[in-house]
């Protein structure tokens, strides 16, 4: 992988991961294009990227994360268990699931679940947390088990726990808001554990790739949390479930 390779997978998991639009099947799909074969340092690569992204998350919501705040992480570790399991219990079974077609799929119908929350649900639903401080922890419970179906490639985690927030009374803001949040918990765990798998590719070598795609995904990041809140300010999540069903079709008449 050269540094070229390494920009552009540094913008791809900046400005995919806290999207509702799957950073891993942004990822698959950009490595195909650029040929960028899945070998283990490739893997370890991922790892630093993701990393980046997850500071991004501490330096935009420094304020959330005090003693002060002990009542909020414990219902974002509450809603961070369900997945904890899964992915600890049938991680085997879930990178057996990692194919273009299978990300292709779940981009389509991730897009038409948005389209018919938006549509047929949120108009007639009565918002009850505003401040994502307020959420409760039978919320958080239910957020927690939306996450779950993002272990399916190409569902997007965002994606999953942004429409369990909405579905459960959070503002479209405050359902963003939480799903920054326990990204923190989420990815520090997968990058923990893909160090830990990984460790031994980190090689004097390849410090100047890995260096750029860990700054690259931090400030890309940063921006598309702040430029994401602003957006949700005017808008809802109707462009993004258009894109999904666009992207996904494109990707089924390419790789077919």
């Amino acid at each position: 992988m050269g540094i070229f390779d390494s920009i552009i997978l540094g913008i791809i998991e900046g400005f995919t991961e806290f999207l509702p639009i799957s950073s891993t099947g942004h990822l698959i799909v950009a490595s195909q294009f650029l040929n960028i074969q899945q070998t283990s340092v490739t893997k370890a690569y991922e790892v630093i990227i993701q990393f980046g992204a997850i500071l991004a998350v501490f330096f935009n919501y420094r304020d959330k994360f005090t003693l002060k705040k002990i009542d909020l992480w414990t219902k974002v570790f509450l809603a961070f268990l369900p997945i904890a399991g899964v992915g600890y219990l049938f991680s085997k079974q879930i990178k057996e699931l990692f194919s273009l077609e299978v990300v292709a799929i779940m981009f389509i119908m991730g897009g038409i679940i948005f389209l018919i929350v938006e549509k047929y649900f949120l108009p007639n639903k009565k918002i009850l947390v505003d401040d994502v401080e307020k959420i409760s922890y039978k919320q958080a419970g239910w957020i927690g088990f939306a996450q779950i179906f993002a272990v399916i490639p190409g569902t997007s985690r965002a994606g999953s726990t942004i429409i369990g927030a909405l579905l459960v009374g959070l503002s479209r803001k405050a359902s963003a808001e939480f799903s920054f949040l326990l990204a923190f918990p989420v990815m520090s765990a997968v990058t923990a554990h893909d160090i830990l798998k990984h460790y031994k590719e980190f090689t004097h070598e390849s410090f100047l790739t890995l260096g750029i795609g860990f700054v690259v995904s931090f400030f890309i990041a940063f921006l598309t949390i702040k430029l994401f809140m602003a957006f949700l300010d005017k808008f809802t999540f109707v462009a993004f479930g258009i894109y999904r069903i666009l992207f996904g079709i494109l990707l089924l008449i390419i790789f077919n």
